[in-house]
């Protein structure tokens, strides 16, 4: 079965960045970022050998979220500025490696991962997000899982996973989102429930429509009156936390397909970069191939 490798671009640059803290070009300009993020990617090519590979990134705030909620990732420091100038040459390096990229101005890239990841699997393809963002649980499915890169098990998440993690199935997530909130998102949820409370409101509910059709139904007073208060708050947060799979995403298996990489434009970038330890192992083959002809 073919397998198509999704990467959240953004996330795993940001992980990158803080996991090395210090690394410049020969000419003092930041690298760590753009090491850290080749290293990262050539190990998840390594283990889960693709067939197929796309990098997404963020291409801004969704202007429909902006205007349910103007508070919506407020709250999010401004990007460092040593990891700026940095996206360019991972972008670069994609080139050379011969891997897929996407970014769109306005469209974030979660809801093109969710599109992407869809369209893949209805073709049937088996899909990896390579992400920790707890948004894409509610995508996993038979031929959807997860590479949470906060699981050193580096285990492919699957129901199992999400249930063990959450206490609902991916289909309930939006709807334990939308309970608890989202501090990353800057998205507040109902007074007083956590994830183990949401995760017991909907074992007995089994969704937010059916437990505000049955509120009179939950037990402590408290928690009632304020599901009750927040019910606009909670409708609001569904829309905020769904994915948006209708997004107009153009689904080509050719141009996703694992390409070998451009040996002469990567040799440049690692010199540029004085990454010598990549520029040793690309030359490596090379060599190697001149001793066979020889």
């Amino acid at each position: 079965m073919d397998r198509l490798l999704i990467v959240d671009g953004h996330a795993y640059a940001y992980r990158a960045f803080h996991a090395i803290r210090s690394l410049r070009s020969p000419e003092g300009r930041p690298t760590n970022a753009i090491y850290g993020f080749v290293k990262m990617l050539a190990k998840m090519r390594m283990v889960l050998e693709p067939t197929h590979l796309m990098v997404v990134w963020d291409g801004g705030l969704s202007a429909e979220r902006i205007a349910a909620l103007p508070e919506y990732k407020a709250q999010r420091p401004e990007m460092p500025d040593d990891l700026k100038p940095q996206f360019d040459e991972m972008a670069d390096y994609l080139k050379a490696a011969g891997v897929a990229s996407f970014c769109r101005e306005g469209v974030e890239a979660d809801d093109y991962i969710a599109c992407l990841a869809r369209r893949a699997a209805d073709a049937g393809m088996a899909v990896v997000i390579a992400s920790s963002d707890k948004d894409f649980m509610q995508l996993v499915s038979k031929r959807i899982g997860l590479l949470n890169a906060n699981d050193k098990t580096e285990t492919i998440w699957t129901d199992e996973q999400v249930r063990a993690k959450t206490g609902v199935d991916p289909s309930q997530i939006v709807d334990w989102l939308s309970l608890t909130g989202d501090t990353v998102d800057n998205i507040p949820g109902v007074p007083g429930v956590g994830p183990k409370t949401a995760a017991e409101l909907l074992s007995q509910f089994g969704s937010v429509r059916a437990l505000y059709e049955r509120l009179d139904e939950v037990r402590s007073e408290k928690l009632r009156a304020n599901l009750r208060a927040a019910e606009q708050i909670v409708r609001r947060n569904r829309d905020l936390v769904r994915l948006r799979e209708d997004l107009p995403c153009e689904f080509s298996p050719d141009e996703l397909a694992e390409k070998p990489a451009k040996a002469g434009p990567l040799r440049e970038l690692y010199r540029r970069w004085g990454f010598k330890s990549l520029l040793a192992a690309l030359e490596e083959p090379a060599r190697e191939c001149q001793a066979v002809l020889i």
